[in-house]
């Protein structure tokens, strides 16, 4: 095994200016000539292009560099293998190896998983990494790995969520009574939104562009990129830039399956994700920047609503209250160390 500095320094060199992985000139580790040919299936419900995807495929083929062919990434991508609640079933049965998830949706196993996406907690992209890479993304992963799952290190980015609606901008917490809205299956953000007025309703991601299409639901949320790669401004007409919500993707695999992987293709496979993850963050970062004006000229009509009233109103109705009693001291004040006080 590799020392923690020289680790350190792969990760460096791996991430690079431009964030695209390198791996020319670093040499493999001892032994894998001798490895056995390791085929691992990844799955996501996100779309080809998704710049988690982007990452995880070049991090695949960094991988089978690496390790001579002993290790293939297979992908999945597109939803191909079910919604969020089948994969996360069969990453923990075995059916798929690694797999990225919404705290939202791993928290109906783990429940502080979902801590990150209490609403109008971060403000900014600072508070989130401080948080992430910090006290309170190392106490999610301990409860994860409660579960027999690993979690790799580093989170990946999904953005702060905007809200879309085929019917009207969201300007004020008044905008959002009666407003059906598609949400992921979490009792956290089900509740927020109910707190807010709205009528949110639990669709699988495959099954979301037909629901707007259909007017099943009035809007969804999403971050931009998200919105960008599914087309929805296809079927939704105004993007409200609330920034509610701050979600990753803890990327898992399963835990039998990683342990009967050689040590040195686990140290190989897991280094290279986790630069994927830093790289994809960067990648996020660029594509938010452009694609307001992208959307715009598609026909998409934006508004900034202050995200005072909105805490303000969450506030009054004691859902901050409710979901620090939930979470519990520990957590909360994690929480609040990076984010400020909410409740």
């Amino acid at each position: 095994m590799r020392s923690k500095q020289s680790r350190r320094a792969f990760l460096q060199s791996a991430v690079g200016t431009s964030g695209a992985i390198a791996v020319a000139g670093f040499a493999p580790a001892a032994g894998f000539a001798q490895v056995p040919r390791f085929t691992l299936k990844y799955a996501s419900s996100l779309a080809d292009t998704h710049p988690l995807n982007v990452r995880v495929r070049e991090a695949a083929v960094s991988i089978m560099r690496e390790t001579k062919g002993g290790v293939e990434l297979k992908m999945f991508t597109n939803g191909q293998m079910g919604g969020d609640t089948d994969m996360l079933s069969q990453i923990r049965a075995g059916g798929i190896d690694f797999f990225p998830i919404p705290g939202a949706i791993l928290s109906t196993l783990v429940p502080v998983a979902a801590i990150d996406s209490v609403g109008y907690a971060f403000k900014n992209y600072a508070q989130v990494w401080a948080a992430m890479d910090g006290e309170l993304g190392a106490h999610i992963r301990g409860a994860i790995a409660q579960t027999g799952l690993v979690v790799m290190e580093r989170i990946w980015d999904n953005g702060f969520r905007q809200i879309t609606s085929s019917s009207r901008p969201i300007k004020v917490p008044a905008d959002l009574k009666g407003f059906k809205i598609r949400v992921l299956t979490s009792g956290l953000w089900t509740s927020m939104f109910k707190s807010l007025g709205a009528a949110p309703t639990s669709i699988n991601f495959n099954e979301v562009y037909s629901a707007l299409q259909t007017s099943v639901v009035e809007g969804q949320e999403n971050p931009l990129a998200i919105i960008k790669a599914s087309r929805f401004n296809e079927v939704q007409k105004y993007c409200s830039l609330t920034s509610h919500i701050w979600s990753g993707f803890w990327f898992l695999s399963n835990g039998p399956r990683w342990a009967r992987l050689p040590p040195e293709v686990r140290e190989v496979v897991a280094m290279h994700i986790n630069a994927a993850a830093l790289a994809q963050r960067q990648d996020v970062a660029a594509l938010n920047a452009n694609l307001e004006t992208e959307l715009t000229a598609r026909g998409m009509t934006f508004n900034r609503p202050a995200p005072d009233a909105f805490q303000a109103e969450l506030r009054k109705t004691g859902f901050y209250a409710e979901w620090r009693g939930k979470y519990g001291e520990a957590a909360w004040s994690l929480l609040e160390k990076y984010a400020g006080k909410l409740a």
